[in-house]
Order: structure tokens, then C-alpha cells, then sequence
């Protein structure tokens, strides 16, 4: 049977098979659990019809894959975005599995979303959408069943919208999305997760490998992708620390900022992209040089650490060589899946040269902070308790930690190079700890409850 090309899913289970290599040779029974693993449970395939603010009828296909169960209840945000298909939400939602496991926390993986456009549209419109939306979700979620949260396109207004109709059709206040607002469910420092555990995680790399680039420094320069919710509140939680960070962009363009970005212009680029706007408007704008149609990797001459936060495939194999040779030695992704395989590839062999080499981060661990707090946002409405900002914060990173320890570990252990021809101490893959603890734990959870054998 030919099966139509999925090229997201295909490179995110192809990353995963080559990661468990080494794994798999010692431990073969494990094979059958990577074969069933990638097919999901269940794909939901849905049409949403909605009127616009004229009264006139549009379409969308709506989708949520529930694609594992065995550790917790589905869990994965909604996309709305007009490049949504399945093949992006199968890649995200495969990924979603291994990601929620390295949080330590009870929660399935999945994902959803339609190709409807957010962009342009009025509230009432966007409001109208997310019922006409639910109407169909509603039937196959719920608190112990699978639990959406925002995602692209996706943010407080949406979560809103959504929520309000579960509620009104199904008659029940219960958490079966996160992202709520802070009074009616939600978590302190949802919002932030993301962002703010992504640069837990780099600090945890930095410490161990380039202890004289700390985020404490301004001499550490710091270049990240997007303008999104994880752009802004890791160049935020940067800034904060006392780095400088040299880019943001968006899909039009890269803004850099060659002194670096202070507070007030980052919280500025949130109000307006919130409004729909482009980073293009800073063009001519001292302190800034804009660059359309660019990505800020093959424009910065130096940077230490390098930080994908817009969207997958956004380092090409080209530009990843440009980061090598602009001295960058941590490349941790914000985006899902935000380096092609070649670019990964790239950085992979850097590390296992030694010496002053990249070492890289896959997202499915250093963006798991979003997840983990929409999973201690899921244990607050169990409770019906709201947590304190800083005791959310202090568990997002606890959570990180042991994420980036378990990585590390399985990393130490299943890394086929272990030490360079000259003798230099290489650092363990990432990509093959994250995938490798990651897989073990659902992997045996699936065997325990007879899904292999």
C-alpha cells in the first residue's frame, strides 16, 4: 500500500529511527514498539463551516490527531494556520509523545488544529470559527480524554472562544484546555513557559560546556528566530539574565539589532504583532537594520548561541554551516522540529569533533516547558487551587532540569562517539538522549499495558 507523502512526519520519524540506532542493536525486542508507536491511535478529520461578518459561508478542515495514550490523556495545542495539513500535525503530534514524556508528567501526545487563517479576521469572526470548530471537537476531548491548548495561531483569545463553547455544549466547568486566562483555570506563567524553559534548559548546557558564555554576561550573544509568544518571552527572560540578544523575525523578515535589544523594544514588538503587524515597520528605524525576506542566521558575522523559535525546518544546512563559523557552541530550538535534517546533521558533526564545537538541542526537550506547565496547569484545575507565580516557576524549572539530566544520561549512554580522534572529550548527542529516554518510557508503558510484547 502506497501511502500519500508526508515529508514533516517522515523527517521526524526518520530523525527518531536514526537516534535510536544504537539503542535498538542492543535492545532489538524494542524494534515492534517503534512500529506501532508511529502509527496514532486515532486521526479525527472534521469540516468547520462559519459565516464572516457579511453572513457569508466559509469552510475549513479541522483535524486532531490522538496519537498516544499511554502515559497520560492526549495531550497537544490546536494550529491555525493555512499551511496545516495532516502531515505537519502527524510530525507534531509524534514529536508531542516523546516531548510530553521528558516532562516527567502523565500526559498522552497529540495534536490538532485547522488551516483556517486567524490573520485578518474580526473577533466575531474568529469567535465564530472556534464554535463552529468545538462543535465537532467537543465530541472526542475531555479532561481525562484529551486535553488542547493553544498553539500557532492559537493564543488567549482563541483558548477563550473555545473554551466558552465546550462549556455551553457540554454544561461543564472542567480543564479540558490549557492556555485559560489566569482567572477562570489557567496557570501563572503559561504564558512564558516556553520561552522561559528554553532558556532553563540553555543554561544547563552552558554551565556544562561554555561556562564563560553565562546569560549573566552581555558579552554573550544570543540570536533568535521569531517574534511569536517563544521569541518574546526568551529574549525577555535573556535580557532579564543581563545577555544580549541580536535578532528577531518574522515570516516577512529578520530585525537585528547589532547593540541589542532592550526590554521596551521587545514588549513593542508584542503589542504590535499581536495587532497583525510586521517587524518591517522598524525598517530605517535607528538601532535596527531590517532584512526582508531573510532569517537572521547567515547575517550575524559572530554569535554564541543560536535559538530557532518561529517554526520547523527555519535552519537550512547552509546556514547552519554559517552558525558553525560565526563560533556559535549552543543551538537549542524553541520551534518544533526547527532544524532540517541536514542542518542537525551539521551540528551533530561539530560535536563530535571536540574542542570548540556546537552543541545542539532538539526541541521535543528544550521547548517541553509550554507542555509542562499546561500540565501543572491541568493538576491546578484538579485541585481547583491556582499556584503562586513563583512556586509554577520553580517547578517548570525543576522540570527542566530533570528533562535536560534524563537527555544528558541517555545521551552519555547510547552516543556513539565518545571521544574525538585527538583525544578531546565530545559531548553526548542530545538528539539521541531525548529520543532514547523518551521512547524507553513510553515504549515500556505501551508493553505494560499489552499494546506490544
Amino acid at each position: 500500500m502506497v501511502l500519500p507523502s508526508e515529508p514533516e512526519f517522515e523527517q521526524a520519524l526518520n530523525e527518531l529511527t536514526v537516534s535510536l540506532s544504537s539503542f535498538l542493536a542492543a535492545n532489538p525486542q524494542y524494534k515492534k514498539a517503534l512500529e506501532i508507536v508511529q502509527i496514532p491511535e486515532r486521526i479525527l478529520q472534521f469540516r468547520v463551516v462559519w459565516e464572516d461578518d457579511q453572513g457569508q459561508p466559509h469552510v475549513n478542515r479541522g483535524y486532531r490527531v490522538q496519537y498516544n495514550s499511554a502515559l497520560g490523556p492526549y495531550k497537544g495545542g490546536l494550529r491555525l494556520h493555512p499551511s496545516v495539513n495532516l502531515s505537519i500535525l502527524k510530525f507534531l503530534g509524534f514529536e508531542q509523545i516523546f516531548k510530553n514524556a521528558l516532562t516527567g508528567l502523565n500526559m498522552g501526545g497529540g495534536k490538532g488544529g485547522s488551516d483556517f487563517d486567524p490573520k485578518g479576521k474580526s473577533d466575531s469572526e474568529i469567535r465564530r470559527f472556534c464554535y463552529a470548530f468545538m462543535a465537532e471537537l467537543q465530541r472526542h476531548i475531555g479532561k481525562d480524554t484529551d486535553v488542547p491548548a493553544g498553539d500557532i495561531g492559537t493564543g488567549a483569545r482563541e483558548v477563550a472562544f473555545l473554551f466558552g463553547a465546550y462549556k455551553k455544549l457540554r454544561n461543564e466547568f472542567v480543564g479540558v484546555l490549557t492556555g485559560k486566562g489566569a482567572t477562570w483555570g489557567g496557570s501563572h506563567i503559561r504564558p512564558e513557559a516556553t520561552g522561559y524553559g528554553l532558556i532553563y534548559y540553555v543554561e544547563l548546557m552552558v554551565a556544562a560546556s561554555v561556562p564563560h558564555l553565562a546569560l549573566t554576561s552581555s558579552s554573550t550573544k544570543v540570536a533568535i528566530s521569531g517574534s511569536g509568544n517563544v521569541a518574546q518571552f526568551a529574549a525577555l527572560k535573556l535580557i532579564e539574565l543581563g545577555a544580549t540578544v541580536l535578532s528577531l523575525s518574522d515570516s516577512k523578515g529578520a530585525l537585528i539589532a547589532p547593540g541589542g535589544f532592550k526590554k521596551a523594544d521587545v514588549e513593542a514588538i508584542g503589542a504590535l504583532k499581536l495587532k497583525g503587524g510586521s517587524l518591517g515597520i522598524y525598517s530605517g528605524k535607528e538601532g535596527f537594520t531590517y532584512h526582508a525576506g531573510k532569517r537572521p542566521w547567515e547575517l550575524l558575522e559572530k554569535v554564541d548561541i543560536a535559538l530557532p523559535c518561529a517554526t520547523q525546518n527555519e535552519v537550512s544546512e547552509a546556514e547552519a554551516q554559517h552558525l558553525v563559523k560565526a563560533g556559535a557552541r549552543i543551538v537549542a530550538e524553541g520551534s518544533n522540529m526547527g532544524c532540517t535534517q541536514e542542518a542537525i546533521a551539521v551540528f551533530e558533526k561539530s560535536r563530535s569533533q571536540g574542542g570548540e564545537s556546537v552543541w545542539y538541542a532538539p526541541g521535543k526537550a528544550s521547548n517541553a516547558g509550554g507542555v509542562a506547565v499546561s500540565g501543572l496547569e491541568m493538576a491546578q484545575n484538579s485541585q481547583r487551587l491556582t499556584w503562586a507565580p513563583q512556586e509554577v516557576d520553580a517547578k517548570l524549572k525543576n522540570i527542566m532540569k530533570d528533562c535536560y539530566e534524563i537527555c544528558l544520561e541517555a545521551g552519555t549512554k547510547w552516543s556513539e562517539d565518545g571521544a574525538s580522534a585527538a583525544g578531546n572529550k565530545v559531548l553526548p548527542s542530545l538528539v539521541v538522549g531525548a529520543n532514547v529516554a523518551g521512547f524507553i518510557k513510553v515504549a515500556d508503558a505501551m508493553k505494560a499495558q499489552g499494546d506490544w510484547w
